[in-house]
């Protein structure tokens, strides 16, 4: 199962026949180099211990740390994970309580809306498929706030089905390992999903186990800042080591700032809301900002998120529904 320490926006896609490139965009099925069984056998003995790994966290475990560990570190991710377990083990634990505890329990993983389509999905998987997290990709797919990436992740992680996940671990090992650049684009291209399909083993186990084989070896040796070349266990056949590791050349890798944003803003007015166990007056809110637009934009922004309720007074809770 997936330990990644970072995710991109849904960008996997179900698997497809492996074929020659005949249009001329990337390398051929023949022409690549078979990675899986060194990866693979790497991460037998280099696979971190998560719970979400464990027999026990079954599909529903995997889910929740798939939502969780979007672009959130595996280390904040831990505490959440294991208490939200504690206390919602199935996803009809979860449907029974109103959305705004799930955004309360969130606490601060950031991105929250995550919690409301975590909150979605559990009710969706209640209703339609009797509390149990449906194997089927198209079935996943279907449920509310599951992209192509989680429905192919959950699918191969709990279910141990061929598919290509492609997080940007994954993606950060292809570009390097294959096409010899050390970052992948900042939005995952057709060709990408291409490559990573013509990539995959055509044993359905072994495939499986490429895919969180390979996204470990993203987080653990070919990271983004410090890769560790010395210890990788692809070294002989990576593209951009025997190149010499040319440096990025495309656009500028993006990066997320935080202090001064709203993002920000709306961090410290859903704290309050998280720790209040009645409704909160605008004053309270108001004392956590000093800026009265960005405050304002910010509370609209959440209240058009579905984060937060308005109520009759000027007061705020978490929603109810």
């Amino acid at each position: 199962m997936t330990a990644t320490t970072e995710f991109t926006p849904e960008t996997a896609t179900a698997p497809e026949t492996v074929s020659e490139d005949t249009t001329g965009t990337g390398p051929s099925a023949a022409a690549l180099p078979v990675l899986h069984p060194h990866v693979n056998a790497w991460f037998e003995g280099h696979a971190r211990d998560l719970p979400w790994r464990h027999p026990e966290a079954g599909a529903w475990g995997v889910m929740v740390s798939e939502f969780m560990l979007q672009q959130t570190p595996v280390a904040r991710v831990l505490p959440v994970y294991e208490q939200w377990m504690a206390r919602w083990p199935r996803p009809a634990d979860l449907a029974a309580e109103p959305s705004g505890e799930a955004v309360r329990a969130w606490g601060r993983l950031g991105y929250p809306r995550r919690a409301l389509r975590l909150h979605g999905a559990a009710t969706a998987i209640t209703e339609r498929h009797g509390g149990d997290v449906p194997q089927e990709h198209s079935q996943l797919l279907a449920l509310p706030g599951i992209g192509e990436y989680t429905a192919a992740a959950v699918a191969s992680f709990a279910y141990g089905q061929r598919h290509a996940v492609l997080d940007t671990n994954v993606r950060r090992v292809i570009a390097r390992a294959v096409t010899g650049v050390e970052y992948p684009p900042n939005a995952t291209t057709a060709a990408e999903r291409k490559l990573a399909r013509a990539l995959l083993p055509e044993d359905v186990p072994t495939a499986a186990r490429w895919a969180a084989s390979s996204m470990e070896l993203g987080a653990l040796v070919c990271s983004a800042k410090n890769p560790e070349c010395g210890r990788c266990p692809i070294a002989a056949q990576c593209a951009w080591l025997a190149a010499g590791k040319p440096p990025h050349e495309g656009p500028a890798r993006r990066t997320q700032a935080y202090a001064g944003t709203d993002r920000q803003v709306r961090g410290r007015l859903l704290a309050v809301l998280r720790e209040a166990t009645t409704p909160v007056p605008q004053a309270s809110l108001d004392m956590v900002w000093h800026e009265p637009v960005q405050r304002a934009r910010a509370l609209d922004g959440l209240v058009s998120d579905g984060l937060v309720e308005p109520l009759a007074g000027g007061r705020y809770r978490l929603p109810q529904s």
